[in-house]
């Protein structure tokens, strides 16, 4: 079992799909037992003693045994000192368990940024898409999705999100996005160990 806490309402949808997907790739023999994502707002979690009582709530959910994954948008904050500044504190809460805390480069959009190609046509968007040169860089991933999309409509995370989460290329968002390869490193090492 692995056990989520998202900030956002797309990826209570959203990142089910994808570690669906990264566990058939990394770990096909698995069973990956999923419970819909925990969500609290971003102040929320990072106020004194939010993340604790979300992971408190997860823990008593999952067990020891679970992995816990904590994923949430840097925005302009630096990744790496997001997590490390959250990490004890969930490890804190929840001793000796498969904890990971991966901040997405800016937002979780910034991993379709990584692999726009392979997004071509899908969901509105144009059947042409360039590659960003830094996906990671732009600070309104959504915004982007919103201008390259054909059909009118402008990009919505509620309503587009797990679909994106479910047809890009995860390869090349490992390629293009540190904080993607992340994700993909901490998701392989907690099915491993959970195998």
């Amino acid at each position: 079992m692995v056990a989520t806490l998202v900030e956002g309402q797309g990826e209570v949808a959203a990142l089910p799909v994808l570690l669906r997907r990264m566990a058939a790739e990394t770990a096909p023999d698995v069973w990956l037992d999923l419970p819909r994502p925990y969500r609290l707002g971003r102040g929320s979690l990072l106020a004194p003693h939010g993340v604790e009582r979300a992971v408190a709530a997860l823990a008593e959910q999952g067990g020891p045994a679970a992995g816990l994954l904590v994923l949430l948008d840097a925005d302009d904050d630096c990744p790496a000192e997001l997590a490390t500044a959250l990490l004890p504190r969930v490890g804190a809460t929840r001793p000796g368990g498969r904890n990971s805390v991966v901040v997405a480069n800016r937002e979780f959009e910034a991993w379709f940024l990584a692999a726009a190609p392979s997004l071509q046509g899908k969901r509105g968007l144009a059947a042409e898409l360039p590659q960003p040169a830094d996906p990671e860089l732009p600070r309104d991933c959504k915004g982007w999705l919103s201008q390259h999309r054909v059909d009118g409509h402008d990009y919505k995370p509620t309503a587009d999100q797990a679909a994106l989460a479910a047809a890009f290329d995860l390869r090349l968002a490992r390629k293009n996005s540190p904080s993607f390869d992340k994700l993909w490193r901490d998701v392989d090492r907690m099915l491993r160990e959970a195998a």
